[in-house]
């Protein structure tokens, strides 16, 4: 009777491995497949692009960013709803005459913060929190 148990459970563990090693052989096939296919895919595809095809600067060299300052433009007190708005959301406005000045009053409500920045970083030395807002 002890060795009916001992083959059983030999019989057992030599299914787990036959079982473990189906399923090893199964998932490298699948792994295989999958490179092929993607062989197949990539000598479909056309090749990279070329130097003389990219993109090249145009004859004036880069374009730089425009910054106009614009007339301000009186808002009713109760609002404007989307239907009463000219101009996608600009109201008509013009580009201003007198830019400084315009700027100039538009920035005059702000005020530069005096002392380290709020999260001066550690080990920093003293007054350097703020960093590149200086």
């Amino acid at each position: 009777m002890d060795t009916t148990l001992t083959f059983l459970a030999l019989d057992r563990t030599l299914t787990n491995i036959a079982w473990f090693l189906v399923v090893g052989i199964a998932v490298v096939g699948v792994l295989l497949g999958g490179f092929k296919l993607g062989q197949r895919v990539r000598a479909n595809e056309p090749p990279p692009p070329t130097p003389e095809s990219q993109p090249h600067l145009p004859n004036g060299g880069a374009v730089y960013e425009v910054r106009e300052e614009r007339d301000p433009v009186e808002i009713p007190e109760g609002g404007l709803r989307p239907h009463e708005m000219q101009g996608y959301g600009n109201f008509g406005s013009t580009t201003s005459s007198h830019p400084k000045e315009v700027r100039a009053e538009r920035e005059s409500g702000y005020r530069q913060v005096e002392g380290p920045g709020p999260h001066p970083q550690p080990g920093a030395p003293p007054n350097s929190g703020r960093g590149a807002h200086d």
